[in-house]
């Protein structure tokens, strides 16, 4: 399978991987639900978890992979305040755990030009 091929399939991979863990273990997930979120933290922890899964599927399809591609970049994007507050909230705890917390918020920025690049390999293939 050549190069361009897999890369959305890991990506839907990582998608599908972290959205099954927001139903798995969502208590992790709703700490970091911005109070600000209107409702219950555990209605957006699983909410973002299916939107993940959703998002990995059309990764998967090459029919939708450009529009899940485009999605999947304005979903990191969206979820960057959850970061954030992860990141806050995290501030004094031991540095492993700060360092994981405050690494994680560089790593979106790869994770969308991830998605953009798949969406930009799959323009000719839509």
């Amino acid at each position: 399978m050549p190069r361009s091929e897999r890369s959305p399939l890991l990506l839907a991979g990582l998608l599908a991987t972290v959205g099954a863990a927001h139903f798995a273990a969502p208590s992790r997930f709703d700490a970091i639900v911005p109070r600000s979120l209107p409702g219950t933290p555990r209605s957006w922890t699983y909410a973002s978890g299916a939107a993940e899964l959703a998002l990995a599927a059309g990764l998967a399809l090459p029919g939708t992979r450009k529009a899940a591609a485009l999605a999947t970049a304005a979903f990191f994007v969206g979820v960057f305040p959850a970061n954030v507050k992860m990141a806050a909230d995290w501030r004094h705890r031991p540095t492993p755990q700060k360092a994981a917390a405050f690494g994680r918020l560089p790593l979106q920025v790869p994770l969308v030009l991830w998605a953009r690049g798949v969406a930009r390999n799959a323009q000719g293939r839509s």
